[in-house]
């Protein structure tokens, strides 16, 4: 598996245009060699010529010292390579290189385990790399306690939980991906923790990514923009739709990943890979579809044509409570349109999108097309991932799902630099159950939308307003559905609702039922930790909990809960109920039940929400727009609206030389 270590300098190198590389002798010194080379510490750069040297024995001992930095023996083989007679080394078979972190011998000549050479990223060298050993993980255990211990960290990169749940081992890999190489060992060796949240147990350590490895995969994806975004939109169609394949023959081992990192029960594992696997098939049949327009000239000398080209690099950061189809809606479109893609996963589940990288890695994704860099996103500052994709220059598009606090720092980062921004942020949806509403069908509406993920969801419902006249069977309705449901680790047969995320999250449920409770709620059902045996008792579990009489000056009114909580408001008239509802600075999406054809215009249009359930709260799909208004952000994901995000419109007039009277 090929690691990546690369410092400020040579990432300087690479920001500058990987095609610096091709210009001959003016970007290498009079050995041929470029004249800066990094060394492992990211505040030192020095030149250095390897022909200094002046003899084999100097250049061996530079090699075999273990100082030597990893960039630097990028160049010396390099050398070797270029000027092997002046250093005594056959050309017809150069010599493995020993006695190095990262370097050892190989059938091929020369291997590099810790290194990603420039031509890897696109760049064109002035004669043939040196070859590259093709090293990845297999699964085993003992593999993977050599990647550790190669990375410094003496601890196994994944657990034996996590090997023992998922099949193909291929898809485990504790590492970013950059330029198509695997890079496991971050530019300061800083790592973090993966965990359970139904045990608390540590399933895997990953490198924490900063800025170095940031804008080498901003290089790479650039390097590659123009090979990608001329390919015909049939052969992009093509890889995406073996992507699609892919995902579908490995859904039991991605949902494994997923149900271990972010608890969610199996069966919504399965169903969110559906849905983003839909995502990945719907994209590919509109890349054959992007079209322009042919528009009637005000005179005759001359044609207006309206072109549509990809917008160039994206950014893409992306959530945890849906680790697999939260990515899919972003890549699959920026990539149908003809973008290259640098993304940023939650550090909380890395693993389920190193897993989708692999497979489309699998699926003939050109190196460099889809990139991935983890760190860090609750800090975007200079020394983190999200601060590199926003103030890039290179990076044209930026796509955010997460917080309405993150996503201003983003809006106003990417303002900076003018670039195209789509953010889904925040949601505290609301759900009006009118007076005529079948009462059944809410019911299990709102149990459904609410508690979804153990209500960890941007659109769950978290405000339910009901009328007076059904308030009582509305009420018992909801306890006794919401009873049935069965608290667990998320892979167990029969469990519906899964952990939280984090103590944090467990902490600020708690909070909210108390808090209501503490102003007049009376909790009809849950309210606490459920009792559940080790190792589960260390988990973040809260049992769904329904509470009636909730009022306005409550917290679970003006704060977005995410988690398993149904608090029930009570309203009087339509008006009331759609002030209620529109009480908020968020307006993702609203739901209500009525079967008055009247009333569903009305409220329809006077909700203000970006999308509206109607007797319904599965509103989500592939071929409808998915996004929000006032704080809960901007733009639109999945549909034809959502692929136009990703493209540029440019106008074209021709002039023709004539005119006609």
């Amino acid at each position: 598996m090929h690691s990546l270590r690369v410092g400020t300098a040579l990432t300087a190198v690479l920001t500058r245009g990987v095609d610096a590389c091709c210009r001959g002798a003016s970007a290498y010194g009079a050995s041929g060699l470029p004249n800066v080379i990094n060394n492992e510490s990211s505040s030192s750069a020095t030149a250095y010529h390897p022909a200094a040297d002046g003899c084999p024995e100097t250049l061996a001992t530079r090699i075999s010292d273990p100082t030597t930095s990893s960039s630097s023996l990028v160049a010396l083989v390099e050398y070797v390579k270029r000027f092997p007679t002046q250093l005594g080394v056959p050309t017809a078979s150069p010599q493995p290189l020993v006695g190095h972190r990262g370097l050892g011998p190989s059938s091929v000549g020369c291997r590099f385990e810790g290194v990603l050479p420039l031509w890897s990223l696109g760049a064109a060298p002035l004669m043939s790399p040196v070859s590259v050993s093709h090293v990845r993980h297999l699964g085993t255990t003992t593999n993977l306690d050599e990647a550790a211990q190669a990375a410094g960290l003496n601890k196994v990169a994944v657990s034996a939980d996590v090997l023992s749940r998922v099949k193909d081992h291929g898809l485990l890999h504790t590492a970013g991906f950059i330029g198509g190489k695997w890079a496991d060992v971050a530019s300061d060796k800083s790592t973090f923790e993966v965990r359970n949240p139904a045990t608390g147990a540590v399933i895997a350590t990953m490198p924490r990514m900063r800025a170095d490895e940031t804008r080498a995969a901003i290089a790479a994806a650039h390097a590659v923009l123009p090979q990608w975004r001329l390919r015909p939109a049939k052969e992009r169609a093509a890889v995406l739709r073996r992507w699609h394949d892919l995902i579908q023959e490995h859904k039991a081992d991605i949902a494994a990943i997923m149900t271990l990192e972010c608890g969610k029960p199996t069966a919504e594992a399965l169903g969110e890979i559906a849905s983003g696997a839909a995502s990945v098939d719907w994209f590919a049949g509109e890349a054959v579809r992007v079209c322009g327009d042919v528009l009637e000239p005000p005179t005759r000398d001359r044609r207006m044509l309206v072109l549509k080209q990809p917008v160039g690099v994206v950014g893409a950061i992306t959530p945890w409570n849906f680790p697999m189809s939260m990515i899919t809606r972003k890549v699959a479109p920026a990539l149908a349109a003809g973008c290259t893609v640098v993304l940023k996963p939650a550090e909380l589940t890395p693993l389920t999108a190193v897993a989708l990288a692999e497979l489309a890695e699998r699926a003939g994704l050109p190196d460099g097309c889809l990139n991935i860099v983890m760190g860090d996103a609750a800090a975007i500052d200079m020394f983190y991932t999200g601060h590199e994709l926003v103030s890039s220059d290179t990076v044209r598009k930026l796509g955010f799902t997460g917080s309405t606090a993150v996503g201003r720092l983003l809006a106003s980062g990417a303002g900076n630099t003018v670039k195209r921004i789509s953010l889904e942020l925040g949601g505290n949806a609301p759900v009006i159950v009118f007076e005529d509403a079948d009462v059944e069908l809410a019911a299990k509406g709102i149990v459904a939308s609410a508690l979804r993920n153990a209500g960890q969801t941007c659109i769950c419902a978290n405000r339910v307003f009901v009328h007076d006249k059904v308030y009582g069977k509305v009420a018992e309705a909801v306890t006794s559905l919401t009873a049935k449901l069965k608290v667990g680790d998320g892979s167990e047969t029969g469990v519906t609702i899964g952990p939280l995320i984090t103590p944090a999250a467990l902490e600020k449920v708690t909070g909210h039922v108390a808090d209501a409770v503490s102003k007049g709620a009376k909790l009809l059902f849950g309210g606490a930790k459920p009792e559940l045996p080790q190792p589960l008792a260390g988990g973040n579990f809260f049992v769904p909990t329904v509470i009636a009489e909730a009022t306005i000056d409550m917290r679970c009114f003006k704060e977005e809960t995410f988690g398993p909580l149904i608090p029930l408001f009570r309203f009087q008239s339509d008006e009331e109920a759609v002030l209620l509802a529109n009480t908020t600075e968020y307006g993702l999406a609203a739901y209500f039940y009525t079967r008055d054809l009247a009333r569903a215009w009305r409220v329809a249009e006077e909700l203000e929400f970006g999308m509206i359930g109607l007797n319904e709260v599965a509103i989500t799909s592939e071929v409808a727009p998915f996004g929000g208004v006032k704080a809960s952000g901007l733009g639109r994901e999945q549909s034809k609206y959502g692929l136009a995000e990703f493209l540029d419109i440019k106008y074209v007039c021709m002039g023709l030389g004539y005119s006609t009277a």
